[in-house]
Protein backbone atom coordinates (compact mmCIF):
# COMPACT_ATOMS: atom_id res chain seq x y z
CA UNK A 1 0.00 0.00 0.00
CA UNK A 2 2.97 2.25 0.50
CA UNK A 3 4.23 1.66 -2.73
CA UNK A 4 0.87 2.68 -4.49
CA UNK A 5 0.37 6.05 -2.58
CA UNK A 6 4.32 7.01 -3.70
CA UNK A 7 2.97 5.89 -7.34
CA UNK A 8 1.63 9.23 -8.74
CA UNK A 9 4.89 11.18 -7.42
CA UNK A 10 6.91 9.15 -9.15
CA UNK A 11 5.74 8.98 -12.52
CA UNK A 12 5.11 13.31 -11.82
CA UNK A 13 8.80 13.53 -11.26
CA UNK A 14 9.67 11.03 -13.96
CA UNK A 15 7.83 12.90 -16.85
CA UNK A 16 9.35 16.52 -15.80
CA UNK A 17 12.44 15.01 -15.95
CA UNK A 18 12.11 13.52 -19.51
CA UNK A 19 10.24 16.72 -20.76
CA UNK A 20 13.13 19.20 -19.14
CA UNK A 21 15.81 17.31 -21.65
CA UNK A 22 14.35 18.07 -24.82
CA UNK A 23 15.47 20.79 -27.08
CA UNK A 24 13.42 23.92 -26.72
CA UNK A 25 11.36 24.17 -30.33
CA UNK A 26 11.74 27.64 -30.62
CA UNK A 27 13.64 27.65 -33.88
CA UNK A 28 11.21 30.23 -36.05
CA UNK A 29 11.92 32.95 -33.19
CA UNK A 30 15.63 32.70 -33.15
CA UNK A 31 15.07 33.06 -37.20
CA UNK A 32 13.30 36.24 -36.79
CA UNK A 33 15.91 37.93 -34.67
CA UNK A 34 18.72 36.52 -37.03
CA UNK A 35 17.05 38.27 -40.11
CA UNK A 36 15.97 41.19 -37.70
CA UNK A 37 19.87 41.73 -36.84
CA UNK A 38 20.56 41.87 -40.67
CA UNK A 39 18.48 44.43 -41.78
CA UNK A 40 20.01 48.11 -41.39
CA UNK A 41 18.84 50.14 -38.52
CA UNK A 42 16.13 52.62 -39.10
CA UNK A 43 16.12 56.26 -38.30
CA UNK A 44 14.15 57.60 -35.56
CA UNK A 45 12.19 60.93 -35.74
CA UNK A 46 13.42 63.70 -33.91
CA UNK A 47 11.22 65.06 -31.14
CA UNK A 48 9.33 68.22 -31.82
CA UNK A 49 10.56 71.69 -30.42
CA UNK A 50 8.29 73.47 -28.52
CA UNK A 51 8.83 77.31 -27.13
CA UNK A 52 10.51 78.02 -23.77
CA UNK A 53 7.50 78.28 -20.99
CA UNK A 54 6.70 82.26 -21.01
CA UNK A 55 5.17 82.89 -17.27
CA UNK A 56 1.88 84.94 -17.28
CA UNK A 57 1.88 87.96 -14.93
CA UNK A 58 -1.09 88.89 -13.37
CA UNK A 59 -1.51 92.96 -13.54
CA UNK A 60 -5.31 92.83 -12.45
CA UNK A 61 -4.94 92.81 -8.84
CA UNK A 62 -5.09 96.67 -8.05
CA UNK A 63 -8.68 96.60 -9.56
CA UNK A 64 -11.68 96.39 -8.22
CA UNK A 65 -12.59 92.57 -7.81
CA UNK A 66 -15.90 91.49 -10.08
CA UNK A 67 -17.68 90.77 -7.27
CA UNK A 68 -17.93 93.96 -5.24
CA UNK A 69 -19.61 96.27 -5.86
CA UNK A 70 -18.12 99.91 -7.49
CA UNK A 71 -17.26 102.66 -4.57
CA UNK A 72 -18.49 106.13 -5.76
CA UNK A 73 -16.45 108.61 -3.93
CA UNK A 74 -18.88 111.95 -3.76
CA UNK A 75 -16.70 115.01 -4.91
CA UNK A 76 -17.92 117.62 -2.64
CA UNK A 77 -17.09 121.31 -3.17
CA UNK A 78 -14.46 123.31 -1.23
CA UNK A 79 -16.17 126.50 0.57
CA UNK A 80 -14.03 128.85 2.24
CA UNK A 81 -15.33 129.44 5.94
CA UNK A 82 -14.06 132.21 8.68
CA UNK A 83 -14.21 129.76 11.43
CA UNK A 84 -12.12 127.19 9.63
CA UNK A 85 -8.89 126.44 11.65
CA UNK A 86 -6.64 123.93 12.47
CA UNK A 87 -6.05 123.05 16.33
CA UNK A 88 -2.45 124.07 16.57
CA UNK A 89 -2.68 123.91 20.54
CA UNK A 90 -3.53 119.72 20.48
CA UNK A 91 -0.33 117.49 20.66
CA UNK A 92 0.42 115.87 17.23
CA UNK A 93 -0.46 111.90 16.52
CA UNK A 94 1.69 109.65 14.66
CA UNK A 95 0.43 109.52 11.58
CA UNK A 96 0.61 113.16 11.54
CA UNK A 97 4.17 112.98 10.04
CA UNK A 98 3.72 111.32 6.62
CA UNK A 99 2.16 112.73 3.79
CA UNK A 100 -1.48 112.31 3.18
CA UNK A 101 -0.81 110.33 -0.09
CA UNK A 102 1.94 108.00 1.61
CA UNK A 103 -0.52 106.47 3.72
CA UNK A 104 -2.26 103.37 2.55
CA UNK A 105 -5.84 101.43 4.27
CA UNK A 106 -5.16 97.90 4.56
CA UNK A 107 -8.35 96.79 6.21
CA UNK A 108 -10.75 96.92 9.55
CA UNK A 109 -10.89 95.34 12.97
CA UNK A 110 -14.50 96.01 15.03
CA UNK A 111 -13.96 95.89 18.60
CA UNK A 112 -17.40 96.06 20.09
CA UNK A 113 -18.79 98.42 18.59
CA UNK A 114 -16.07 100.72 17.31
CA UNK A 115 -15.06 99.96 13.93
CA UNK A 116 -11.33 100.93 13.25
CA UNK A 117 -9.39 101.25 10.27
CA UNK A 118 -5.75 99.76 9.35
CA UNK A 119 -3.35 102.39 7.99
CA UNK A 120 0.13 101.38 6.92
CA UNK A 121 2.83 103.96 7.10
CA UNK A 122 5.17 104.68 4.54
CA UNK A 123 7.77 102.44 7.02
CA UNK A 124 5.33 99.58 7.15
CA UNK A 125 4.33 100.02 10.36
CA UNK A 126 0.41 99.61 10.53
CA UNK A 127 -1.71 101.71 12.98
CA UNK A 128 -5.76 101.24 14.44
CA UNK A 129 -7.49 104.71 13.63
CA UNK A 130 -11.03 105.66 14.35
CA UNK A 131 -13.36 108.71 14.01
CA UNK A 132 -11.82 111.28 15.51
CA UNK A 133 -8.34 110.43 15.07
CA UNK A 134 -5.69 113.06 12.91
CA UNK A 135 -2.99 111.74 10.32
CA UNK A 136 -1.37 113.76 7.44
CA UNK A 137 0.42 116.85 7.39
CA UNK A 138 -2.09 118.56 6.67
CA UNK A 139 -4.65 118.61 9.83
CA UNK A 140 -6.72 115.61 8.15
CA UNK A 141 -9.42 114.21 10.68
CA UNK A 142 -10.55 111.18 10.36
CA UNK A 143 -14.47 111.63 9.57
CA UNK A 144 -15.84 108.17 9.36
CA UNK A 145 -14.68 104.74 8.90
CA UNK A 146 -16.12 101.56 6.52
CA UNK A 147 -15.08 98.52 5.32
CA UNK A 148 -13.80 100.00 2.15
CA UNK A 149 -13.08 103.65 2.61
CA UNK A 150 -11.63 105.98 5.42
CA UNK A 151 -13.31 109.91 5.32
CA UNK A 152 -10.74 112.60 5.79
CA UNK A 153 -11.36 116.00 5.96
CA UNK A 154 -8.60 118.13 5.84
CA UNK A 155 -7.75 122.09 6.96
CA UNK A 156 -5.48 123.75 3.84
CA UNK A 157 -4.54 127.11 3.50
CA UNK A 158 -6.94 128.87 1.25
CA UNK A 159 -3.99 131.35 0.18
CA UNK A 160 -5.37 134.35 1.45
CA UNK A 161 -5.67 134.91 5.26
CA UNK A 162 -7.75 131.72 5.72
CA UNK A 163 -8.55 127.94 5.61
CA UNK A 164 -10.37 125.53 3.54
CA UNK A 165 -12.06 122.63 5.02
CA UNK A 166 -10.58 119.71 1.86
CA UNK A 167 -12.38 116.48 1.76
CA UNK A 168 -10.07 113.07 0.67
CA UNK A 169 -10.78 109.54 1.17
CA UNK A 170 -8.07 106.85 1.76
CA UNK A 171 -9.91 103.62 -0.37
CA UNK A 172 -9.14 99.87 0.79
CA UNK A 173 -5.69 99.07 -0.86
CA UNK A 174 -6.24 95.14 -2.23
CA UNK A 175 -3.14 92.96 -2.11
Amino acid sequence: MKYIQKWPIFLMVLVSLLTSCQKPAHDDVYAFIESNKERPPGKIKSLKRYPPYKPYSYSAQQLRGPFTPPYIVEKKVLVASSNVKPDLDRQKQRLESFEFSSLSMVGTVKQGETLWGLIRDPEGSIERVKIGYYLGKNNGKITNVTNQVIDVVEIVSSGSEGWLERPNVIPIKEQ
